[in-house]
């Protein structure tokens, strides 16, 4: 079991106690009168003998616990706070609407004031070419019924 070079050993062999089984002790059965006698009943079978006994209530079973009623101040107070919510969304949501209105119409100003005053600069540096309609010599002209004449 050993090599040659290792010294023998004693082998001890622990053995494991046993714990004894417990002793049950049947508990004592005392009789229980009930709070009424119960009817005794009497059943006749068909082949003429006589069954008697205690009838027997069937077990019922226990009464399904109704939800507790919710006050109304509770379901008050819920709408309400769901409506503040809603209407504190609604509002956030219209100005944000008003800023975004009011930049679009800022930038369609800046736009035509664009176009207009570059327009105008075009207008004004423009002075020279053809300058195109007709010039009128107003000392020369003879005002005559409304009509120029010259």
């Amino acid at each position: 079991m050993y090599p040659d070079h290792t010294p023998h050993r004693a082998v001890e062999v622990h053995q494991p106690t046993p714990i004894p089984a417990p002793v049950i002790h049947p508990a004592p059965v005392v009789p229980v009168q009930p709070g009424t006698v119960p009817a005794v009943a009497s059943i006749v079978l068909p082949d003429g003998r006589v069954v008697t006994g205690y009838a027997i209530d069937p077990t019922r079973p226990e009464p399904i616990t109704a939800k507790p009623a919710v006050s109304r101040a509770a379901v008050n107070v819920a709408l309400g706070g769901v409506g503040f919510l809603a209407v504190c969304g609604g509002l956030l949501l219209l100005t944000s609407f008003i800023a975004a209105l009011t930049a679009f119409i800022g930038q369609l100003i800046i736009l035509a004031a664009v176009i207009f005053g570059g327009w105008i600069a075009v207008q004004v540096l423009s002075g020279s070419g053809n300058k195109g309609g007709t010039t009128v010599n107003i000392r020369r002209a003879v005002i005559k019924r409304n009509h120029f004449h010259s």
